[in-house]
């Protein structure tokens, strides 16, 4: 194995940025992610690989300070919670319009408003549906454990500049809290000038070539029939993201009747709901979406000829659960379990809930 340790997730976040070869972070801090800046703040990356660290006097100026470094074809990321998202929620819709690559972290809190610093899921519908204004969508990874925290966020990295577009990681204060050993990712050096034109030169804006075209830079353009031609793009890039990029963990699904569909730490949870259950003779499994979007619709319809119902937990009021419903198409019954507020549920509640709303005990 390699450099294996016992770490928080939100630290694991701020060491695998460093090791993936980012070029700058630029963050604000708010509980519960603080310590991904901390983190990055006492390793000082700016003395081990260049890297730039920054806390910027907002969220606001934060996000657009990652446009800027994303214009220039730089591995570029922020991190932030809840409140602090919505902050952003302008600079990341210019940065889907912009077609710029970027990784956004958020530690999700309970909310609304200011809410809780307790965990929660009710980002969702924030990270999935658009958050800001416009027809556009961001990667999202939902990681379940520590060490995925350490692997999403070269693979953020990956999607973000293959499609051209913001990724996003929604985790939450549990796995952004809690320590789990992790493997570490081997250092991978930052790319140089040469590299940064081989990959980007495209479009990145990084100075004129004598002979060449400017690249501009923007999310603007007020000719709307050049718009609607854009917006028609964009839509293909989604779908390709769909056709290409869904990625699920099926565990104990061969011979389930019934369905948990979780995330996160819900997922989490979830894996011992799925024992608790077995043990009374209930035959459920779990499918756990890792891409929020693009979501893995068909996956949950391939199960459609074998369960019964479907119950989907989240540390929400509901959220997912309507993406669950689209893919089922009223075929099963379609449950929604939730904790929320800050409310962790635990493994038997999520039980007593497939027993009360699916199999009406």
């Amino acid at each position: 194995m390699g450099d294996v340790r016992l770490m928080k997730g939100n630290e694991v976040i701020a060491e695998a940025a460093i090791r993936c070869g980012c070029d700058g972070y630029f963050g604000y801090p708010i509980t519960p992610q603080s310590e991904i800046m901390e983190t990055l703040m006492i390793r000082k990356p700016e003395d081990e690989t260049g890297m730039v660290v920054l806390q910027a006097e907002s969220e606001v100026a934060a996000i657009n300070m990652v446009y800027g470094g994303a214009s220039c074809g730089k591995k570029v990321m922020t991190s932030s919670s809840s409140p602090g998202i919505s902050l952003k929620a302008e600079g990341i819709t210019y940065l889907a319009g912009a077609e710029l690559p970027a990784l956004i972290v958020n530690i999700v809190r309970g909310g609304p408003g200011l809410g809780t610093i307790q965990p929660a899921q009710s980002d969702y519908f924030q990270a999935v549906k658009g958050g800001g204004h416009g027809d556009y969508k961001l990667i999202v990874l939902a990681p379940a454990s520590v060490q995925e925290m350490n692997d999403f966020v070269d693979l953020g990295f990956e999607l973000s500049f293959k499609y051209l577009n913001p990724a996003m990681i929604l985790s939450d204060g549990v796995i952004g809290q809690m320590m789990e050993k992790v493997e570490l990712s081997d250092y991978k050096p930052r790319w140089t000038d040469e590299e940064i034109e081989k990959i980007s030169g495209s479009w990145a804006t990084n100075g004129k070539k004598a002979g060449s075209e400017r690249n501009i830079s923007t999310s603007l353009d007020l000719d709307s029939a050049k718009q609607e031609v854009f917006n028609h793009k964009l839509q293909a890039k989604y779908r390709a993201m769909e056709e290409n990029d869904v990625r699920f963990e099926k565990i104990a699904c061969d011979d389930a009747d019934y369905l948990f569909v979780a995330y996160g730490s819900s997922a989490r949870i979830c894996q011992k709901s799925v024992e608790l259950a077995r043990e009374k003779g209930i035959k459920v499994g779990l499918l756990r979406p890792i891409t929020l979007f693009p979501y893995p619709t068909i996956q949950i319809q391939e199960m459609l000829g074998q369960v019964k119902g479907i119950l989907s937990v989240e540390m929400s009021a509901g959220q997912m659960v309507e993406d669950v419903r689209l893919a089922v198409e009223g075929k099963v019954p379609v449950e929604h379990f939730g904790r929320y507020g800050g409310i962790i549920p635990t493994p038997e509640e999520v039980v007593e809930a497939l027993e009360e709303k699916i199999l009406g005990k």
